[in-house]
């Protein structure tokens, strides 16, 4: 039985959330759908705001990076997506979006559970000393259209599911120790976390040094300085040891005769155990 179910309320939501209280321009909330994303990258398409947020109790056909899926129980999770139009960013620091937003969910994550957790290369969140699976992360452009470019980034949190309900290899925040969480409190934490690190990010024009993004994002990466096999794309593969995050988030990869090779885009395989980053 799922160890979470209390319903998230939308009059309890956007009080804490939208501006000018919160940070957010616009909150709704869903009992069902298929994918927030979806849902939000074609609201985004007819015009949406910059700011948007969509949260559903459950989607059943929610979206991984790599074509993967990603499922939970209903009722047992965070599963949220927001917009953003940062258009004094250029485009090509957007990749910063995707890891901001997993550094936002350890912050998180880590005021709600005691059990060591770190990312995983580039947004994965591993949790509980097994470092298995909780969170994803899934960013996706929008079209250039009814406000200029933007990103649709799509977070699911594992939080009251079992083990028997959940995918093999992945874990929720209960599962770990931190049985009876809030959903509505930690939905909330999250989305002011999210919130402050991509504005500071913005007003920054995308300099993840001037905010000292990238800092926080290589102690908070478990992947770095563990030996690693990182399936690329087009179904390449490269084994080496993950020695860094360059100022664009690339991983670099140091391969056995000494060749650093920066990688953009690819599912990390830890070889031996990373030490989730909990300090």
């Amino acid at each position: 039985m799922t160890r979470q179910a209390v319903p998230l309320d939308i009059d309890l939501l956007r009080p804490a959330l939208l501006a000018p209280v919160g940070p957010w321009s616009r909150v709704d909330l869903v009992a069902e759908t298929g994918s927030t994303n979806a849902d939000l990258l074609a609201a985004a398409a007819r015009g949406a705001p910059d700011r948007s947020v969509l949260v559903a109790e459950h989607q059943s056909s929610g979206r991984g990076r790599l074509t993967r899926s990603w499922e939970s129980p209903p009722g047992s999770g965070i599963t949220v997506s927001v917009l953003w139009r940062p258009q004094e960013v250029p485009a090509d620091r957007f990749g910063w979006l995707p890891m901001l937003a997993g550094l936002a969910l350890l912050d998180t994550v880590r005021e709600f559970c005691a059990a060591p957790s770190g990312l995983k290369w580039p947004n994965d969140l591993l949790l509980g000393p097994e470092g298995r699976k909780a969170a994803g992360i899934l960013a996706e452009m929008t079209a250039v259209t009814g406000g200029g470019p933007g990103v649709v980034l799509g977070i699911g949190l594992n939080v009251g599911a079992t083990i028997p309900q959940l995918p093999a290899g992945a874990t929720s925040l209960a599962e770990e120790g931190a049985v009876g969480v809030d959903r509505a409190e930690l939905l909330v934490a999250l989305l002011r976390r999210l919130a402050a690190r991509e504005a500071a990010w913005r007003d920054a024009r995308g300099d993840a040094e001037a905010v000292g993004l990238r800092a926080d994002y290589r102690a908070g990466c478990s992947s770095l300085g563990s030996r690693v096999r990182v399936e690329l794309p087009g179904g390449e593969s490269l084994t080496g040891m993950a020695e860094d995050v360059d100022v664009h988030g690339r991983l670099l990869l140091l391969d056995a005769d000494g060749t650093r090779r920066p990688v953009a885009a690819g599912d990390v395989v830890h070889l031996r155990a990373a030490g989730p980053a909990d300090s």
